[in-house]
């Protein structure tokens, strides 16, 4: 019988764990279902700039930020739940009421909504960024 060689082994196995690891890949891709007529003038705007953002920890690994998608592969995750787009907009929306009080029962809207995301890769160590800014309106009609 044929014995296995322990090296091969001992590089086989974590590279196995490696590439069944945490992979995970966003992007944001909106549709838009309802009609608004913004030429009415039947809206002000409430609030400018408002933001919100959202960040990830993980071990082993890397991550690309293109714009408005985020992709990482790493072995664990270590801080963060990893939804960064949802993160990302409950923190400007708490970050909208904190200053403007609840949106709860308002004809809001976000308009002119710009996503950013960036990395911050080290050797094991990867922490991918999410910023989410938008421009609130409400509509008057």
């Amino acid at each position: 019988m044929k014995r296995k060689n322990p090296t091969l082994m001992a590089i086989m196995v974590p590279l196995c764990f490696a590439a069944a690891g945490c992979a995970t890949g966003g992007m944001f891709v909106a549709g838009n279902l309802t009609d608004v007529q913004l030429q009415k003038g039947n809206y002000k705007i409430i609030a400018r700039g408002v933001t919100g953002e959202a960040t990830a920890g993980y071990l082993l690994g890397a991550s690309m930020p293109m714009g408005v998608t985020t992709n990482t592969f790493a072995v664990v995750r270590v801080d963060g739940t990893g939804m960064l787009y949802k993160e990302a907009m409950d923190n400007l929306w708490k970050n909208f009421e904190s200053a403007h009080g609840s949106a709860e029962g308002k004809k809001l809207a976000l308009i002119n909504v710009h996503y950013d995301s960036e990395a911050l890769n080290l050797f094991f160590h990867t922490q991918p960024r999410i910023i989410v800014r938008a421009d609130v309106v409400e509509f008057t009609e």
